[in-house]
């Protein structure tokens, strides 16, 4: 029984409980195909966990272009993506950062017409500067980029030792406090369920659904 018990064990695969997450842009060239893109972006079997329409300033290109600093074609890339609103969405799936990568094609759209074709880029994109979409390389350049475009996005893994104590301080200990200050102005019957239904109430990254997107600024 044991043995059976112990092949079983090797056999299965622990759950995971992770989801990747990568940051995609639909880039100004591209973003009147903002729906059809991103119903292949569904299809591909992402979730788009959250979304947002930006005009960034040449500035804020710069600053999340960064590491392109120096380089020939650095303020053309620049100037062509302040030039109109770019799309920003965080991506959930397991591996989601390979498979956006291959969905999106190589950075040459004319290379990717030729080498796969099926891709974003080789569809959307015209040129090596004006290809359609971006896509994060890496993890930390995932995280990077999630946390520019979108500031209080919470990335998996959760976060521990200082982080966590960081992102404790920032989001959970002043509603927390706002709760408890209640609670003791209120003194209801049952202070337990009241203070369980008030931080339901005043999560403040409860998910709220807009009927239409509006342009804004990038912080």
């Amino acid at each position: 029984m044991e043995n059976d018990k112990a092949h079983m064990e090797r056999e299965m695969p622990h759950p995971h409980i992770y989801v990747e997450r990568t940051l995609a842009l639909i880039k100004p060239d591209a973003a009147d195909k903002e729906e059809e893109i991103e119903d292949i972006i569904l299809q591909a079997g992402f979730t788009i966990v959250q979304k947002r329409k930006v005009h960034l300033s040449p500035e804020q290109c710069s600053d999340f272009y960064a590491e392109q600093y120096g380089k020939l074609f650095f303020p053309s890339l620049t100037a062509f993506m302040s030039s109109g609103p770019t799309i920003a969405m965080i991506l959930a799936r397991d591996k989601a950062i390979a498979h956006w990568k291959a969905l999106i094609g190589p950075p040459n759209s004319a290379k990717a017409k030729e080498t796969h074709p099926d891709s974003l880029r080789a569809i959307y994109g015209t040129s090596d500067l004006r290809n359609a979409v971006h896509g994060s390389d890496c993890f930390s350049a995932a995280e990077r980029d999630i946390k520019f475009m979108f500031p209080d996005a919470i990335i998996e893994p959760i976060p521990v030792g200082q982080s966590a104590k960081d992102y404790l301080g920032r989001f959970v200990n002043p509603t927390l406090l706002a709760g408890l200050t209640e609670l003791c102005k209120k003194k209801p019957s049952d202070p337990f369920t009241w203070l369980a239904d008030w931080l339901i109430d005043h999560n403040p990254n409860k998910p709220t659904v807009e009927d239409r997107m509006v342009i804004e600024e990038a912080d």
